[in-house]
Formats: structure tokens, C-alpha cells, sequence
């Protein structure tokens, strides 16, 4: 690598942080605030799913177009500003549902999310490949666990923001959602112009010609990178049969205010946010699907745990636990996808990926919001029976398909307590980190769950 390709990476991995921060304070405004104002527009549970699912299906659907598009603009970046850009302008007619339309609120609602959601995805595929080409293999886990905490730390702040803005505004509900979607729209247009300013490096053989998308479907249930795409999948599907509800059994069953609301939902985030580079530095070192074997056996439990109490603070414990599991999981899972795509096709399989990942979680969303009223009581509140459902279902999964999964890379064994340590991790990189290197590159993204 030239002098002038080094200098101009470091410097876009640099933006890609403020790009990063940029998106978190959008994020943080917007992540856990669509239901509770589909909710003030008197949303049904119903409409609650179709909120959560639909936006996924259309997103999934787009995905497999991102490819095709990316090819057509010419460049990765060709197809990420425009998208960015419009992306960053569809929170306004969001934040002006309550105010010009009188009837169909919700749907108009879900028409919009949607259109923003396709926005907001369509390009992950083109920024994924790219990020993976900029970001040395070697640290992979140690820079997106690091840009991860500082996202996920303002996430967390501008979450408190929101929350606090729509305490202040109880009275007068939709104009603290207004100065919500409204600070979301600048937060992405920031986003957007440290975007436009990163290097995208050229493409191995100048284009994506690798493995086909045709192959790639065939390979589902065979390949290494099928078999983790089918996982991964599977484990949304279970997990948003509740994941939509934990908003509403809040706000309408336990009927806690948004300032409680804000402190148990950010308690993940802030769990996640510590423990970000904790995973990130693991990941390089004993491998991702180690750190994924880990987290997954906890993702069961979590929705489990909403049965045994409702007091604040044994949620906001809960919430801990799941950002703890959750953040590891994530991290190593994108690491893992990146790790184990083809650099010639990477686009068209994080592309596919995705667009499973969509399939799973609208489908899981709507059989969430059909089953709610059909289930017997539990503790009190039929929501309580979908968590446990949910839960039991992530154990089913795990317990099948986890083992199948194999590390790509060369990787110490180490039992999960020495994981967990990071006793025996430290001594192997010491002294043998060399072997942390990829040694296959040919086989392959941002709640309450």
C-alpha cells in the first residue's frame, strides 16, 4: 500500500467515526421513539407489527437491488450520497403526519417509516463492502468495537435528549415529536457530508463478478457463510416476535411514563456501549463465531426475564443483561459476515444477507402481532406469553443450527470462561498474532429484544 493510499485510509477511518457519531445522534433521536408515536396516534397492537414488519419486508426486497444499483452508479459512494441524502429528508414527512392529516394517521405513519427504512438500508450492502476494504482484517473487531462505543455513547445521550424533550412536551405531544424527527434530519445530512469526504478504494478486479447471486441462494444450507446467514436469520425471526411489544407492554400495559420508559430502553444501550470494545478486542483474538457461540446461549434468556417482575429497576437489570449479549453478538456477527464473504462479491452477499435478515424479522414482527390476542394469559398480560414464546423459540434455534457454523479464520481454543477472562487471549497474541491473520477470504446491520 502506497503512501498516499495509507494517509488517505486513516484519514477516511477517521470519518467514518464522525460519520458514525453523526448517525448515532440520529439514531438516538429516532431508535426508540416511532411506536410510542404511533402509539399518541392511537395505533393498535396490529398496527404496532405492521409498523415493525413491513418497513423490513420492503427493506429486504431493496436489498437485493443494491448491487445492481451500485454497479449502475459506478461506484459504491455513487449510490451511498444520494441515498444518504434522501434518507436524511424523509424524517420530515414523518414529523408532519400528526399535523396534516386527519384520518389514516398510523397508515400514513407506516407508509413513511417505510419509504425512510428502504432509504436507510438500501445502501448498507455498498457502505459494508466498502468499510471491509478500508478496515485492516487484523482489526476489524478492535476498530468497530471502538467506533461502535463512541456511536453507541451518543446514541445513548441523544436517547436522554429525546426522552427528556418529550417529557417536556406531555402536553403538547406531537411538537416534541417534531423537534425529534426534525433534529433527526440534520444529524443525517452531517452524516452525509462526512461521508461524501472518505476514500472508497477501487474493488478487487475493478468489479463484482465473483460468486452469483444464483449460487449463493443454492448455497444457503450448505455453504459456511449459508448455513451463518440461515442462523442469524432464524435468530431475528424469533427474536421480533416480541421485540415490537416491549414498547407497548410499557407504555399501555405497565403504563410507565416516558421518562421511565427512556431509562429502561437506554439501559441496553448503555450496557452495549461498555461493553463494545470488551467484545471488539475478543473478536480479533479468539474469533468471532466463539464470541457468537458465547452471546447466543444467553439471547433466550433474555426475554424470559420480563416475566419474573415489572419494577423498574429489575428491568433496567434485564436490559443490561441484553445489552451485554446483544452487543457482542452483533459486533462479531458483522465481523463474521465480512470475514467469510468473497471481496470480488462481497456487495451482492452482504446484499443477501440482509434481504434474509428483512424476510425473518418482518415475518417474525407478524406472527408476533397475530399471536398476541390469541394467547392465553401469563402473569398477568398476554405480551408476557409472546416473550416466552419468543425466548423458547431463540433455544430451538441455537440448540440446532449453532454448531454448524465453523470459524474462518486460525484461532486459539480457549474454553468461554477464558474468553470471558481474556487470559489465554492475551498470552496468544503476545506471542503468536501472527495467526490472527484470515487465512480464507472466500466463503459472507443497527433495541429491546
Amino acid at each position: 500500500m502506497n503512501t498516499y493510499r495509507r494517509n488517505e485510509v486513516r484519514r477516511s477511518l477517521k470519518l467514518s467515526v464522525l460519520d458514525g457519531s453523526a448517525y448515532a445522534a440520529m439514531f438516538g433521536l429516532t431508535q426508540n421513539y416511532i411506536t410510542p408515536l404511533a402509539l399518541a396516534l392511537k395505533a393498535t397492537t396490529a398496527q404496532v407489527g405492521l409498523l415493525f414488519s413491513v418497513p423490513s419486508l420492503t427493506m429486504a426486497l431493496s436489498q437485493m437491488a443494491a448491487p445492481d444499483l451500485s454497479e449502475r452508479a459506478g461506484s459504491r459512494k455513487g449510490l451511498i450520497l444520494p441515498v444518504v441524502f434522501l434518507h436524511a429528508i424523509m424524517f420530515i414527512p414523518i414529523l408532519l403526519v400528526p399535523f396534516i392529516f386527519d384520518t389514516s394517521r398510523v397508515w400514513w405513519l407506516i407508509i413513511f417509516v417505510t419509504v425512510s427504512a428502504v432509504l436507510g438500508s438500501i445502501s448498507n450492502p455498498a457502505w459494508g463492502s466498502m468499510m471491509a476494504d478500508l478496515v485492516p482484517v487484523r482489526l476489524r473487531g478492535r476498530y468497530f468495537g471502538s467506533r461502535g462505543r463512541i456511536a453507541g455513547f451518543i446514541t445513548l445521550v441523544f436517547s436522554f435528549i429525546a426522552g427528556g424533550i418529550l417529557q417536556i412536551f406531555t402536553g403538547n405531544i406531537f411538537v416534541g415529536f417534531a423537534f425529534l424527527f426534525g433534529g433527526a434530519t440534520m444529524f443525517r445530512l452531517i452524516s452525509f457530508y462526512f461521508l461524501s469526504r472518505m476514500y472508497e478504494p477501487g474493488q478487487e478486479n475493478g468489479d463484482e463478478k465473483g460468486v452469483g447471486l444464483s449460487r449463493i441462494i443454492k448455497e444457503v444450507g450448505s455453504s459456511n457463510l449459508g448455513k451463518f446467514t440461515l442462523y442469524f436469520a432464524l435468530i431475528d425471526f424469533c427474536t421480533c416476535i416480541s421485540a415490537p411489544f416491549f414498547t407497548v407492554y410499557m407504555l399501555r400495559d405497565l403504563n410507565f411514563n416516558y421518562a421511565t420508559f427512556v431509562i429502561i430502553s437506554s439501559s441496553s444501550s448503555m450496557s452495549s456501549l461498555l461493553f463494545q470494545t470488551f467484545w471488539g478486542r475478543r473478536a480479533d483474538i479468539a474469533g468471532n463465531i466463539m464470541v457468537i457461540r458465547l452471546t447466543s446461549m444467553i439471547l433466550p434468556l433474555i426475554p424470559l426475564l420480563w416475566l419474573v417482575s415489572s419494577n423498574v429497576g429489575y428491568l433496567v437489570a434485564a436490559n443490561i443483561v441484553s445489552g451485554f449479549a446483544w452487543s457482542g453478538f452483533t459486533l462479531a456477527s458483522i465481523n463474521f459476515l465480512y470475514d467469510a464473504s468473497d471481496a470480488r462479491s462481497r456487495t451482492r452477499q452482504i446484499a443477501f444477507f440482509n434481504a434474509t435478515d428483512g424476510v425473518a424479522v418482518c415475518l417474525g414482527a407478524l406472527l408476533g402481532g397475530y399471536l398476541v390476542p390469541h394467547l392465553p394469559v401469563i402473569l398477568g398480560y398476554q405480551l408476557r406469553t409472546l416473550f416466552a414464546v419468543s425466548g423458547i423459540l431463540r433455544a430451538v434455534v441455537v440448540l440446532l443450527l449453532l454448531r454448524r457454523i465453523i470459524e474462518v479464520r486460525r484461532v486459539p481454543k480457549m474454553t468461554p470462561l477464558q474468553l470471558l477472562l481474556g487470559k489465554s487471549g492475551a498470552v496468544f497474541a503476545g506471542q503468536n498474532g501472527r495467526r490472527c491473520g484470515n487465512s480464507k477470504s472466500n466463503d459472507t446491520p443497527e433495541n429491546e429484544r
